[in-house]
């Protein structure tokens, strides 16, 4: 079982190095699984809490939050989105793949919903994981995960050689 980490106390890196990584392998031929942020996506939010993800290996894009108004400080999230994500992920070739990647767990899966059972799935068939992890849910994955995950550096060349790395 090989499971990763990446977390980045800067905001917007670990989205930005998931979806680099993932641009880098699928140029390279590698078999891609999972969902990584929509880089070109433009907030309407000064917060940024505003997203898109788009579904390897090409697609689709999904808009996973809400519009609750300018003035609204509920979670934008939209679990009927996610779930939509989540369903064509694990209709793909998720057992096939050779990397599962998720942009970020979220509370969606810190509450055991999400991606959850799409990296059990990955996990189950040999597929390497790889997560982006925020502060806020930290604590949650370390409970998911069962403390068998390792930490990456926020860095491509420090994801690559984890991915290389025989699994422990």
């Amino acid at each position: 079982m090989k499971i990763a980490c990446v977390t980045s106390p800067e905001p917007g890196k670990t989205d930005e190095v998931l979806s680099a990584v993932a641009s880098q392998l699928r140029g390279q031929g590698v078999s891609l699984a999972g969902v990584v942020r929509d880089i070109g996506y433009v907030s309407g939010f000064a917060n940024g809490c505003d997203a898109q993800v788009v579904v390897l290996p090409d697609g689709p894009v999904i808009k996973i939050t809400q519009d609750l108004g300018r003035g609204s400080d509920a979670c934008r999230l939209d679990p009927g989105k996610i779930a939509e994500a989540v369903a064509i992920v694990e209709s793909g070739t998720l057992n096939q793949a050779d990397l599962f990647i998720l942009n970020k767990f979220g509370p969606e899966e810190a509450a055991g919903r999400g991606f959850c059972a799409a990296i059990g799935t990955a996990l189950e068939h040999g597929v390497p994981v790889l997560v982006g992890v925020g502060a806020a849910t930290k604590a949650a994955f370390d409970h998911f995960s069962d403390g068998v995950a390792t930490s990456v550096e926020p860095q491509a060349n420090a994801i690559l050689a984890w991915l290389q790395a025989p699994a422990e």
